[in-house]
C-alpha cells in the first residue's frame, strides 16, 4: 500500500471507520456532505455529554495519539484527526486504532466494526 494524505485510500478508511463509531450515536462526520471533507484532517462531531478534553488526553497519554479539539464556538463539540504530509496507510490505520481504543476507555459509546472497515477500504484501493 502506498499513497500520499489526499489518496482516495485514505480519505475512504478514515471517514469509514467514523461511521461505523457513529452507529452507537456519540459521533458523527462533521461535514455531512463527502464532497466538502478535507483531505488533511477529518473532523468529528460528539453528542452532549462527551468529554473531548478527556479523550484528547487519553489518546496521548496512553496511545501516543495527538487530537486536536474543536475550535472557537466548536470547544467541546468535536475533535479533530489530522494527517498531513507523506502519511502511509499504516500511519492512519494506526492513528485510528489508538482513536478508537481512547475512545473505548472514556466509556464513548461507539459502534463495532470500524478498524476492519478501514482495513477493507485500504485494501479496496490498494
Amino acid at each position: 500500500l502506498s499513497g500520499l494524505v489526499g489518496s482516495e485510500m485514505c480519505i475512504r478508511d478514515r471517514h469509514a471507520a467514523v461511521a461505523r463509531w457513529g452507529e452507537a450515536g456519540a459521533l458523527a462526520l462533521h461535514v455531512t456532505e463527502p464532497a466538502e471533507r478535507s483531505t488533511s484532517v477529518t473532523t468529528i462531531s460528539v453528542a452532549d455529554g462527551v468529554d473531548v478534553e478527556a479523550l484528547r488526553l487519553t489518546a496521548r497519554d496512553r496511545y501516543q495519539v495527538a487530537v486536536a479539539g474543536g475550535l472557537g464556538p466548536h470547544a467541546g463539540r468535536m475533535f479533530r484527526i489530522g494527517h498531513l504530509g507523506a502519511v502511509h496507510p499504516g500511519m492512519i490505520l494506526g492513528a485510528l486504532g489508538g482513536v478508537e481504543a481512547a475512545l473505548r476507555d472514556c466509556g464513548i459509546a461507539i459502534g463495532d466494526g470500524a478498524l476492519q472497515c478501514a482495513v477493507e477500504a485500504a485494501r479496496e484501493s490498494d
